[in-house]
């Protein structure tokens, strides 16, 4: 990487933590592009160079932040070596809400802006190496007895339902607690993957 890259680089990645930073403290809604510039240092054009509003950064920013847990939680399961595509997908499940509930904040930044649309850059990003949607059809190469059938939508709604039902019990014990919800989470992913199946 050159200098004049690197440099961009630098600026744009301050961007990012600025936006970050003030999300998690102010909330997005409270949170002007000329406090983000202001926090990172940078001038307002600098901005525009990157991003076309605040809400281009936001969903970037859920993009990364999701690409982050999902690449640790491969980098765990490679440790644990778990032989059946059925426990590597809980297992990554459980992971990425186990962190997550570690860090409501993140949780709630992300949950609380999340659609299926700001979910898919992140299934698709390879900003962390390991995009969600890399790693699930590596899961699957290496899974060759599992044929599934719409693969992509049986992971939408393994997605859908993992991240509406941890919002409520992590964030909210509601209707049960995070702990007591995990196994009938774990029952309903099984019975969503088993009916994909070929």
């Amino acid at each position: 990487m050159g200098k004049v890259e690197e440099n961009k680089q630098q600026k744009e990645d301050a961007l990012f933590e600025s936006a970050y930073d003030l999300f998690m403290t102010k909330g997005i809604a409270k949170t002007s592009i000329h406090d983000i510039v202001q926090n990172a240092g940078v001038a307002k054009g600098t901005f525009y160079l990157y991003f076309k509003d605040k809400y281009e950064i936001r969903d970037r920013l859920i993009a990364k932040t999701a690409g982050r847990l999902f690449h640790s939680a491969n980098r765990e399961l490679e440790k644990a070596q778990i032989p059946q595509f059925e426990d590597k997908i809980i297992f990554i499940v459980d992971y990425v809400l186990d962190e997550m509930q570690k860090n409501k904040a993140v949780l709630q930044f992300v949950s609380k802006n999340l659609s299926w649309g700001i979910f898919r850059q992140a299934i698709e990003s390879k900003e962390e190496n390991t995009g969600v949607k890399e790693l699930f059809y590596k899961l699957l190469e290496e899974s060759p007895e599992v044929k599934l059938q719409a693969p992509e939508t049986m992971l939408f709604l393994i997605i859908e339902l993992a991240s509406s039902t941890s919002y409520s019990t992590i964030l909210e014990n509601d209707p049960i607690s995070y702990e007591e919800l995990k196994p009938y989470l774990n029952a309903s992913i099984r019975a969503i993957i088993r009916n994909h199946m070929c």
